[in-house]
Formats: structure tokens, C-alpha cells, sequence
């Protein structure tokens, strides 16, 4: 209906011009209302006379469809937001989501390497920088690669971090390096030896290649101090990595892989969420402790796999995760 159409387009336009939502948030929403807006054409509704069994039956409509949970949500948020502002602006004379319950959207863990999986591909990138056969401006390339591998996963600064360090940020015998991070905020990160010598090597091949000519990045393009390795450069650079490593879904492997790695097998490790939330730089706990999930996730899949009684008694599987968690806590 074009009235429908209309007023769903003055709430763009308002998400645009008055709130500043960026052209991917109006995109996402517009997508998501285009969804709202067809559901309500098929059902002969008017935007004003939609009430709250009709968004129920809205939202029976989207799980029958087979959208993902978070789909939902969105979609759900958006509905919402729509009538909130039709009554703001009174053109609407009833919010019939006002009392809808909050979709809690489900908590989407990140993709992680285990410990062996990660040893692997740093091996992988040591290989190909102590190979001299490849030549000195490859060999500088792959040395980067391994010293930037190796700062990632010792440290478990973001991508964004470790490309910003300049190029004294790492002097020799330093174990621990200052980041500049979100909000303009600064943190110290410890480094260990393996990524101390894989930094020293970096910088000692891009010297000889360089002939000596001062650089301004930690880490740089090969033929320029000057200019920083790009994030789009590190992405396809691990990608290939993982792909030489063997390592299973190498698509799925980024350098924040490396951030998620840390964090994971410091946390399993034993390592205080108050210290993780320090190292990661993180503004509140609750982001930290998306860590804790991922320790239960992998350990129900631990009691999957080995437990002898996996194939006849699943529940018993989840009553040993549960009794470990509860000792961990």
C-alpha cells in the first residue's frame, strides 16, 4: 500500500538526516522494512491498523520462513522502531509493539584455532621467512608476516593496533610494547621471545633490502618505510597462510582470529578476566566474558568426542559440562 510505503520512507529519512545512520544501516533497514511492509500488503493491513496479535503473527511468519535468530530480531527491532516513530510524529494512533517482550538476540561465538592449529600456522609462516632461496624482498615480506603473526597471538592487540605501532615501538630486548586503542585510550602488551626475535628479523632483512633508510611503521611495505602494511594486505596474507598450513576453514581465518586465539588459550590457561579485559583493552567485563562461553563450548565438545558413553547418553555428557563449569566458577 503507497501509504504504508510513505510513512515507512519519512522514518528513513528521519534515521538519515536527524540521527546520522550511516548508508549500510539504511540499506540493512530498509531491506528489513521492505520485508515489514510485503508481510502487511499480503495481509490487506494498514500500518495504523496493525496490533499486537498482528505482530505476533508478523513474527510466527518470519520463523516459518527459516530466518536465523538474529534475523529475527532485527527485523522485529525495526517493525518496532517504525511505530515508535509514527506515534512521535502522531501519525499513528497505536504502538502495538509496546508490549512486545525484547528478542534477546543469541550470543554468536567467534570462530577460534586451538593451540595446535595456531602453532601450526605460525610455523607455517617461520618456514617461508627463514627460506633465503625465495630472495631478499620475499624473504623481508615473509618475515613480516611471521613477526606480525607472532605480535598478534602474543599480545592480542586488534589488527588496527598492531599496524598504527611506529617503528621504534619495538626496540631491542622490549617485552612489552604501549598501544594506542579505542577512545584514544593506551595500554601496555606483553610480547614473548618468539615474537621479539620474529621482530628483530623482520626489521633486519627490511634494513638490508632498504639499505638502511629509516622507516616509519613497525610494519611497513617491503619497498617503502614510509607507507604501513594495509589491513586488507595482513587479511590476505594470513588467509594464505592458513591455507599453506592445512588448517581446516581457512577462509574463516583472519588476523583477529589471532586476537580471539590469545584471548581464548590465555583465559583456558587460567588467566584472570579482569587481566584479559586489561591485555584486550576492552571498556567493560561483559565483553570479556564471551571468553568464559567459549571455554564451555569447547569443553562440551571435548565431553562429545572422547566421553566412552557420547553415542548412548548425550545427557550425561551435558551433566559433566555443566558439573566442570560450576567447579570453574
Amino acid at each position: 500500500m503507497r501509504t504504508n510505503q510513505r510513512l515507512a520512507q519519512l522514518w528513513l529519512d528521519a534515521l538519515a538526516t536527524e540521527l546520522g545512520a550511516s548508508a549500510g544501516t539504511i540499506d540493512t533497514y530498509t531491506d528489513d522494512l521492505n520485508c515489514y511492509l510485503a508481510w502487511l500488503d499480503e495481509n490487506g493491513l494498514r500500518l495504523n491498523d496493525v496490533g499486537l496479535e498482528q505482530i505476533r503473527d508478523y513474527i510466527s511468519a518470519l520463523d516459518q520462513r527459516g530466518y536465523a535468530g538474529s534475523t529475527m530480531a532485527r527485523r522485529i527491532t525495526v517493525a518496532r522502531g517504525l511505530h515508535k516513530f509514527l506515534i512521535a510524529e502522531e501519525l499513528g494512533s497505536r504502538d502495538p509493539t509496546s508490549n512486545l517482550s525484547t528478542m534477546r538476540r543469541p550470543r554468536k561465538l567467534p570462530f577460534v584455532l586451538s593451540i595446535t592449529e595456531t602453532e601450526e600456522l605460525l610455523e607455517m609462516a617461520h618456514t617461508l621467512a627463514a627460506d633465503p632461496s625465495v630472495g631478499l624482498y620475499r624473504q623481508a615480506g615473509y618475515a613480516r608476516r611471521a613477526a606480525l603473526f607472532e605480535t598478534l597471538y602474543a599480545s592480542g592487540m586488534r589488527i588496527s593496533e598492531a599496524l598504527s605501532l611506529p617503528s621504534d615501538a619495538a626496540p631491542p630486548g622490549t617485552r612489552m610494547l604501549l598501544v594506542r586503542g579505542k577512545g584514544d585510550k593506551q595500554r601496555l602488551v606483553p610480547l614473548h621471545d618468539r615474537a621479539i626475535e620474529a621482530i628483530a628479523q623482520w626489521q633486519k632483512l627490511a634494513s638490508v633490502y632498504s639499505g638502511g633508510k629509516p622507516t616509519q611503521w613497525l610494519f611497513h611495505a617491503v619497498r617503502n618505510g614510509t607507507k604501513a602494511l594495509t589491513r586488507q594486505a595482513a587479511l590476505l596474507e594470513i588467509k594464505e597462510a592458513a591455507v599453506s598450513a592445512g588448517l581446516p576453514s581457512p577462509e574463516r581465518v583472519s588476523p583477529h582470529v589471532l586476537r580471539h586465539a590469545f584471548a581464548t588459550h590465555m583465559h583456558s590457561g587460567g588467566t584472570d578476566l579482569r587481566v584479559l579485559q586489561e591485555l584486550l583493552g576492552h571498556a567493560g567485563i561483559e565483553t570479556t566474558q564471551i571468553y568464559t562461553h567459549l571455554d564451555t563450548s569447547r569443553l562440551h565438545q571435548m565431553v562429545r568426542d572422547l566421553h566412552p558413553l557420547n553415542d548412548e547418553q548425550d545427557e550425561h555428557a551435558g551433566l559433566l559440562v555443566n558439573t566442570a563449569v560450576s567447579v570453574q566458577s
